[in-house]
């Protein structure tokens, strides 16, 4: 039942934030609520161990998935915003992933493993092309809004292989990797503040 739950958050907190992609702005506030809400359930069932595990080229292929979106939304929004807080905070992205993408492969070298080129999910390519095709005015709030979905998948995951891995390098770089993910969120929680 715990890994049905699992499963079912960030399916549930994609699905908020689509549904919130089309409201107005005004809206923004009551959805950021939410996708902290699910990023808080899911940092929590990770904490408490209830993460299931995940296979070392699964973890490679998300992990590198992950990195690959926070990269390219950071970069897409950061080339519009007007924001200096949403332009520190994707700076932020684009060098804090890029670090991680580089630990994960240097620990899958150390693990005799090859990294294949990371390539997004389905889901993570809709939210991309929302916040690429999403008008001016309310790029900025999808933005925030998909980061808070994706970092609540990313710490689920890095907290996840932390924990239950089968390869000791990997393992090191997630464990290494989480606080780094529960660092973006609290950021992402200083924006919206």
């Amino acid at each position: 039942m715990k890994q049905i739950l699992i499963l079912a958050l960030p399916l549930l907190a994609l699905s908020a934030c689509n549904e919130a992609a089309d409201s107005t702005v005004n809206a923004d506030d009551t959805a950021m609520v939410t996708e902290t809400e699910n990023a808080m359930a899911v940092n929590d069932m990770a904490m408490n161990g209830a993460m299931p595990a995940v296979a070392s080229a699964d973890y490679l292929a998300m992990a590198g998935a992950s990195d690959m979106f926070e990269i390219e939304s950071s970069k897409a929004v950061n080339e519009t915003t007007k924001s200096a807080g949403i332009k520190s905070f994707a700076q932020m992205m684009i060098s804090g992933h890029t670090d991680s993408t580089a630990k994960v492969k240097a620990a899958a070298k150390e693990a005799g493993m090859t990294v294949a080129p990371p390539k997004l999910s389905s889901a993570q390519q809709a939210m991309l092309d929302q916040i690429k095709a999403a008008p001016a005015a309310s790029r900025n709030g999808l933005y925030l809004r998909h980061q808070a979905t994706a970092h609540a998948e990313a710490l689920s995951l890095h907290q996840g292989y932390a924990s239950s891995g089968d390869s000791m390098p990997l393992k090191k770089a997630a464990g290494e990797i989480a606080p780094v993910v529960q660092r973006h969120i609290a950021e992402l929680g200083k924006i919206k503040a």
